[in-house]
Order: structure tokens, then sequence, then C-alpha cells
């Protein structure tokens, strides 16, 4: 479990990766969640809402890391094409759908989510991705 996450907009990798020891304090528009494995959550929202499988995520290297080790340190990984286009495309019911199934898939493991709480998270990171698509830059998430 991560202590801090922190969803953000930027233009590119390069651009990202400057957060990787201090967090994204330059960016515009952030979205700050905590305690949960967002890498694993974001594997679950796109097999939920783009299709595909972990699988398949895997073997593509999703989500790409952009910077950092993945080794409980500090990181820096870009949210996919593929899940902003679903995040931006999906209505409120589509985001609920896919909070509750994650909370659903967390608890057969024996992790408590509150469901309002995962709700909120997807939908206020869906908005944060449409702002994102409209400005023509990509949705990264630091994890400390």
């Amino acid at each position: 479990m991560s202590i801090i996450v922190e969803f953000f907009v930027a233009p590119d990798d390069a651009s990202a990766a400057l957060a990787l020891q201090t967090g994204p304090r330059r960016a515009s528009k952030s979205l700050s969640v905590g305690n949960f494995d967002p890498e694993d959550a974001v594997v679950e929202w796109e097999c939920r809402l783009a299709g595909g499988s972990f699988e398949e995520l895997f073997e593509a290297d999703e989500p790409r890391l952009v910077a950092g080790q993945d080794d409980d340190g500090c990181v820096v990984f870009a949210i996919s094409p593929r899940l902003s286009a679903a995040l931006a495309d999906a209505d409120r019911s589509e985001l609920k759908d896919a909070a509750v199934s994650r909370v659903a898939q967390r608890a057969e493991d024996g992790e408590v989510i509150d469901t309002e709480i995962a709700e909120a998270i997807l939908s206020d990171l869906a908005a944060l991705v449409g702002s994102a698509r409209r400005q023509g830059q990509g949705v990264y998430c630091w994890v400390a």
C-alpha cells in the first residue's frame, strides 16, 4: 500500500517525471487521494471500462512506468490512452459500476474500501482526464 497517491496532468512523460522526488507540486490540476494501490486500481478500471484482461495489460507493460523504480520507492506512471479514453467517455453509471466492481474485487482479498469513496475517486479522476484531454495533455500518477 502506498501512503500518498496523486493523479496529475502533465504535457508529456519528461515533464511528469520531474514529479518523482517532490510530487507534482507544479501541476496546475491534480487529484490527491490516499492509501491504496493505484497501479492495481488502474488495471482493474481499464479491464472494466475498456475491456481486455489483466494478462493483456501486463504484456503491454501497463501501467507504463515513467520514472522511478517499482521497489517500494516513489514512482510516476502514465494512465494509458485507452483508459483515458474510457474514463473520458464513461457516464456516471459506468463509473459507479466500475467503482462497485473494484470494491467487490478488493473485498474478496479482505480489503475494505468504502463504496462512496471509490465512486468519488473514479468520478474525480474521470473529470481530471477529461480536462487533460481537452488540453492535449496526459494524466499521470505519483506514488510515494
